[in-house]
């Protein structure tokens, strides 16, 4: 029996509205493949854009709107005139932390036939996977201005860290890292943060009690950034609080070789709620509509898709197609040393999933 998913596309702004229809042509074809699934899409106009037109970056009631579907697949946010902290939390967090997002996925991986930045590592040292909280933390929105412009003008931004939040998101870690190499890093500072770092290490410690097969290191944040440079082979799992998860899992993404490579999935693990799949690049409004944005972000946050639908044959069709692309290296866009444009390279994958089956 086939199952149908409803999937929402929020393509947004930009290279988005070209890099979500690409992403989709490739899931379409592992449908077709495997025969198992197929997917209905509905497409909404939230963007900077609609913000411009309507002073809100979505519907008052997109999260209604939103619920009913299996999967958000979301392209970018972001563009000139518009400050980042509004289509922010105009729209990205109020998705993450309405629908209980708590988990953000982030592989790190060197694919075969790429080159990084570090001179002596290659695909067998860059494989991590990074599971950042994302619904708490240092992004909690807590804080505020006073005397907004004075000399004596005071701002505050205060980080909320639950154990409840903390330590579902360390469980989250530890039950990946059992499937990996059993290996796990948590990042910290808690010799800087006496409260909520030595809190968040307390929960790390209290966790890892129920997963003595798995060797747990805790790393100040600092110490782990130098390490991802010089030792990557050393990390398989990492998990991070919302701040430190995101500036880590940047700097992972300049290992992959390019930041049209690295893909994020927000998941609610229960699937009480969607999840979101995304790029984590830009929107890069200077070559939108011109066919030259990767759209490989993009198709491997919908294997990311697949996996959480639970479909992992269509996903590791959609996977295996994104690396013989790459491997080949024949059809590849101007970042990664080509000249392909978006449609080009997404025609590559679409073949190369049949080729896979």
């Amino acid at each position: 029996m086939t199952t149908t998913y409803r999937i929402a596309l929020i393509p947004g702004d930009g290279v988005g509205r070209e890099v979500i229809p690409a992403g989709l042509r490739v899931l379409n074809r592992a449908a077709e493949v495997t025969g198992a699934f197929t997917l209905t899409a509905h497409e909404f106009p939230w963007s900077c854009e609609f913000y411009q037109r309507t002073g809100l970056m979505m519907d008052r009631d997109a999260l209604q709107q939103l619920a009913d579907f299996d999967a958000i697949y979301l392209g970018a946010v972001g563009y000139p005139g518009v400050p980042d902290h509004v289509s922010l939390w105009g729209l990205l967090l109020p998705i993450r932390q309405g629908f209980e997002q708590y988990v953000n996925l982030r592989p790190i991986k060197l694919l075969p036939g790429l080159r990084g930045p570090l001179r002596d590592k290659g695909p067998a040292d860059i494989d991590m996977l990074f599971i950042r909280e994302n619904t708490e933390g240092e992004y909690a929105g807590h804080g505020g201005r006073l005397h907004p412009g004075a000399p004596d003008e005071v701002a505050t931004q205060t980080a909320i860290f639950t154990r409840h939040g903390t330590e579902r998101i360390v469980r989250y870690a530890f039950e990946r890292a059992r499937e990996r190499g059993k290996r796990l890093a948590s990042a910290t500072k808690s010799n800087s943060f006496n409260y909520s770092m030595v809190f968040w290490d307390a929960v790390v410690n209290a966790v890892a009690g129920d997963y003595p097969d798995v060797e747990v290191r805790s790393y100040l944040v600092d110490a782990l950034s130098a390490r991802m440079i010089l030792n990557p082979e050393s990390l398989d799992v990492v998990v991070a609080s919302n701040l430190f998860g995101d500036i880590l899992t940047d700097l992972g993404g300049a290992l992959q070789g390019s930041l049209g490579l690295p893909a994020s999935g927000n998941i609610n693990p229960e699937k009480r709620y969607p999840s979101m799949f995304e790029p984590v690049h830009g929107s890069a409004p200077d070559i939108a509509g011109q066919n030259r944005a990767n759209p490989m972000a993009t198709v491997w946050a919908g294997v990311l898709m697949l996996d959480q639908l639970g479909q992992p044959e269509a996903a590791r069709l959609v996977m295996a197609a994104l690396e013989q692309v790459v491997r080949e290296g024949n059809t590849l866009t101007k970042d990664l040393g080509g000249s392909a444009g978006t449609r080009e390279v997404t025609d590559a994958i679409v073949a190369a999933v049949g080729a896979a089956a």
